[in-house]
């Protein structure tokens, strides 16, 4: 027994068997005293180095530089205010959980924000509209990135059909990016059905958003900015369960009288991806949440206002808790920005504008030029009555007897538009107006949603070219596009392997039948008709402007319409004539116009005017995206810049560039004599006439043809720079003389102003039209205000609105002065004087300013664009005469007659040299428009 013992022991201990049992219990001690090591006797110090592993490095936001006037009075500048912030820090078992969680997270926070009227921080490419339909709020090139964005592709080029989405990613719509970014696909948020289309369109919104920050674990997106005290004590309360949210005290952008400084300061928001690689690229401290100059001035000097971001660096653990600070480094504020405009007579001058161009639409509505039905339509075209709103359970009784009405309507409109297309075709150039306008509709709806491919048809096809004359009926249109292919039949509900033209023309006009059912411009049309027919009157819509807020509710006033005591054409005039209903509400014409001022010693703008404004406060940084949704639709479009963006033929104060034209180079002299006779016959067929036909001017000179504005005087001086080279008439010869004296005013370039300016453009055809201003001269009206400013002075001057840049220690940075060239030597002394001359008996003989104490110089112009609207209204003048020292340039684009202009050029002469002040203005808006002349006259 003992020996069998032995024997194995021997056995044992000498075979591979014993070496790897000793191996095994001498590994196994080891890590038996290593995991004592680690978790006894060092324990405490590794969890501390563990959790002091992780860093975070956040930036601190520089303070953005203030904007101020000429006399440091503050346009732009910071409001400290509370953020909520989130980041998404937390640990999740896997991706689902990671949605539910962040989705009821998020849906937490918008109710509570909706509760509170709180807008949530929306920088996202999708509205929902009034209607409850999503629709993009870019377009063009804009859209195509925002497409490669959401579809994760690098460039627009790499979209293509998708098998499993069901659609060309390239041309998905709005709804067709809302269900991707719903589901589960493709790292999507996968959205709960059991949430409305509300609460998954803002939970989309914040999610996109931060997805837009994954590069970073721990950066923060911002969800909405400048809360109430109310909304940040429930974050704080409710900080438990909100994970990763936290408040931040923050700064917004704040515009003083942001109406009338919009066009010219702009306004901040989050830099888009496009223009965050040529940011980054200058400055590699821009993150994609910067918030950025995105128009204006707030643009053009970004680099300026901007500042230097600081930092903080810290330890946080596993959940995201700060353990420890390691460095900070302090940010350095922007630099402060004075420009040339001086703040009170940029607000004055922009109040005297709009009274004018109200006066204007007021006059017109009086003498029926401007029928009241489209005046009442207007309330609904422009938007300043939401019809949308007549079918909502808090809609007023009004609202629901108007909607009544219009859904009995529209149903017999929707069938009227399916006969016509499925049973009794009509020739477009046989349909009535209603018809026509609702099937401009239906042909605008089907190339808005891309079913009508129009880069595919053929302009020289011959049923096309029939369609244009108004030749065939839409059935026939139609049904040609389907057989032609330029209709994309994938976007129908169609088997189209299978289907005939037939069958997918039926699909079609169901396809036309639903789609029209929601579209608001369809629904003004009906509007438009039953406002027409007195289906809806008058009454019914100037009561519902009480209902919906769009005028302040008084009780008297109420009641006197309701009960016929005032009637509703009284009450809509009161309101026009008090502004109370802006002309830019009722968008019709005119509803715009512009006004830059000029110091003519300095060559500094002191106004630059664009009517009408709009609150910059609610579009900086995305605050209100239905605001800034709502500007877009606006048919005054108040996004544009009408002083430096707007073209149009400059009428008649071109006569100055053809006045140097005809006196340099010999075609006339100070003392020549040109006959009126109310009719150019040099032009045999269809000769032009005078603006005085059939009367004359009878023979003038060059100044008395300023006076008088005579266009035969200019049609013969344009004939003759065409006849002055070979003596025979040559069109290229005759628009070389003339575009050679438009350079000579820089009214081929650019004026240099530093915010966004368009391009004007010298006429290139047809000299004799072309010395009168019309043919295809394009002007902006602050070229026309530089142009005046050198006939007035000589001097040619490069504008600029910044006059100097300071650091936030009052260090000038940099400092600007206007330059300018002599246009002096063009002309000599006399035939200069000749001009002038000319141009202040313009002034003395206008209506407009009789007794009028200031001597100053001016010419009128009014141009024709189309003959179904009105004439553009424009003025350009300087005064005193003897000495000037102020130039002005106004346009009112569809302004009736130049006369209205020359009437707000007085105004604001009168404001500047302190005839009339601020309060007189206030006074006058208060007490009434004044009514102001509306005559034809083409000078």
């Amino acid at each position: 027994m003992i020996y069998d013992i032995k024997d194995f022991l021997k056995k044992f201990f000498s075979s591979r068997l014993f070496v790897l049992a000793a191996l095994m219990i001498i590994f196994f001690a080891i890590i038996l005293g290593r995991v004592f090591s680690l978790q006894i006797v060092n324990g405490k110090y590794y969890q501390e180095n563990f959790t002091m592993s992780i860093k975070k490095s956040v930036p601190i936001d520089a303070t953005r530089g203030n904007i101020y006037d000429c006399k440091g009075r503050l346009l732009a500048h910071n409001k400290l205010a509370y953020s909520i912030e989130i980041s998404d820090s937390g640990s999740y078992k896997n991706t689902k959980e990671k949605n539910e969680t962040l989705n009821k997270e998020l849906a937490q926070i918008v109710q509570v924000l909706r509760d509170n009227k709180e807008h949530i921080k929306n920088d996202f490419n999708i509205i929902l509209n009034d209607n409850n339909e999503f629709e993009f709020t870019v377009s063009g090139t804009a859209l195509n990135r925002f497409r490669a964005d959401v579809f994760g592709k690098a460039k627009y080029e790499d979209l293509k059909y998708n098998k499993a989405l069901g659609f060309n990613e390239s041309t998905a719509s709005a709804d067709d990016v809302i269900n991707f970014l719903a589901s589960s696909q493709n790292g999507c948020f996968n959205i709960d059905e059991s949430y409305d289309t509300y609460y998954r369109y803002h939970i989309i919104v914040l999610r996109y958003a931060m997805k837009q920050n994954n590069f970073s674990k721990y950066k923060t997106t911002t969800i909405a900015t400048d809360v109430s005290d109310k909304v940040v004590a429930y974050m704080k309360e409710h900080s438990d369960e909100l994970l990763g949210v936290s408040i931040k005290e923050d700064t917004i952008r704040k515009y003083e009288d942001a109406e009338y400084f919009a066009p010219i300061i702009g306004y901040t928001g989050i830099v888009s991806s496009d223009d965050f690689d040529s940011y980054y690229k200058k400055d590699k401290t821009y993150t994609m949440n910067d918030s950025v100059g995105k128009t204006g001035l707030e643009k053009t000097y970004e680099s300026y206002l901007r500042g230097k971001n600081g930092e903080e660096e810290f330890y946080v653990n596993h959940t995201g808790r700060i353990i420890e600070k390691i460095s900070s480094t302090k940010s350095v504020p922007g630099n402060n920005l004075y420009i040339s405009i001086d703040k009170d007579i940029q607000k004055a001058t922009y109040l005297m504008l709009e009274q004018e161009i109200a006066g204007i639409v007021y006059s017109n509505i009086k003498q029926g030029t401007i029928p009241i039905n489209d005046v009442y339509f207007a309330l609904v075209n422009n938007n300043v009555i939401d019809i949308s709103h007549f079918k909502e359970d808090d809609a007023s009784k009004g609202e629901k007897a108007l909607y009544n009405a219009f859904s009995s309507a529209q149903k017999s409109a929707l069938k009227k538009v399916d006969s016509q297309l499925r049973h009794s075709p009509v020739k477009i150039n046989e349909m009535s107006d209603e018809m026509l306008d609702y099937f401009t509709c239906v042909i605008n709806l089907l190339k808005g949603d891309k079913v009508l491919n129009t880069t595919l048809i053929e302009e020289n096809d011959s049923t096309y070219m029939k369609w244009k004359d108004g030749k065939i009926s839409p059935q026939e249109y139609l049904k040609y596009c389907i057989s032609k292919q330029w209709v994309d039949i994938s976007l129908l509900d169609v088997d189209y392997k299978y289907a005939d033209t037939a069958e997918i023309f039926d699909v079609l006009c169901n396809y036309v039948n639903t789609e029209l059912v929601n579209d608001k411009d369809f629904s003004k049309i009906i509007y438009k008709y039953m406002i027409s027919n007195g289906t809806v009157t008058g009454k019914q819509l100037c009561l519902i402007l009480f209902d919906q807020g769009v005028i302040d509710y008084d009780d008297d006033t109420v009641r006197n319409l309701s009960n016929g005591n005032t009637s509703s054409y009284t009450f809509i005039m009161d309101k026009i004539n008090n502004i109370e209903i802006t002309p830019a509400q009722l968008a019709l014409d005119p509803c715009t116009g512009s006004t830059v001022i000029t110091d003519i010693k300095t060559g500094e703008i002191k106004a630059l005017v664009s009517y009408p404004g709009y609150d910059n406060n609610r579009v900086a940084n995305g605050a209100d995206s239905k605001y800034f949704q709502g500007l877009m639709d606006d048919k005054s479009n108040p996004l544009y810049n009408y002083a430096t963006m707007e073209l149009t033929a400059p009428g008649s104060t071109f006569k100055m560039v053809t006045s140097t034209a005809g006196l340099a180079e010999g075609i006339i002299d100070t003392s020549s004599q040109i006959k009126c006779t109310g009719t150019f016959k040099e032009i045999k067929n269809h000769p032009p006439k005078c603006w005085i036909y059939p009367n004359t001017h009878g023979s003038i000179n060059v100044s008395g043809a300023l006076r008088d504005s005579c266009n035969i005087f200019y049609y013969t001086i344009g004939n003759d720079l065409a006849k002055k080279d070979s003596g025979t008439y040559n069109e290229k010869s005759g628009i070389d003389y003339i575009q050679k004296y438009a350079k000579i005013y820089a009214l081929d370039q650019l004026t240099n102003i530093d915010i966004e300016e368009k391009q004007s453009k010298m006429a290139t055809e047809q000299p004799i039209p072309a010395a009168i201003g019309q043919s295809n001269n394009a002007y902006t009206t602050i070229a026309l205000s530089r142009y005046v400013t050198a006939v007035a002075s000589g001097k040619l001057y490069d504008y600029k609105l910044m006059k100097r840049i300071e650091d936030i220690d009052g260090n000038v940075i940099d400092s600007y002065k206007a330059t300018s060239k002599s246009v002096k030597g063009t002309l000599s002394t006399s035939q200069w004087d000749a001009i002038h001359q000319g141009m202040k008996m313009v002034v003395e003989n206008l209506d407009t300013f009789k007794g009028f104490t200031i001597d100053m110089a001016g010419k009128t112009g009014t141009a024709q664009e189309s003959k179904k609207r009105p004439n553009h209204a424009l003025f350009v003048g300087y005064a005193p005469y003897n000495d000037p020292e102020i130039s002005v340039a106004v346009r009112i684009a569809w302004g009736y007659s130049s006369h209205n202009a020359a009437a707000a050029a007085r105004n604001v002469i009168s404001y500047y040299y302190k005839e009339r002040t601020l309060k007189d203005i206030l006074a006058d808006k208060a007490s009434g428009v004044n009514v102001t002349s509306t005559s034809n006259r083409t000078d």
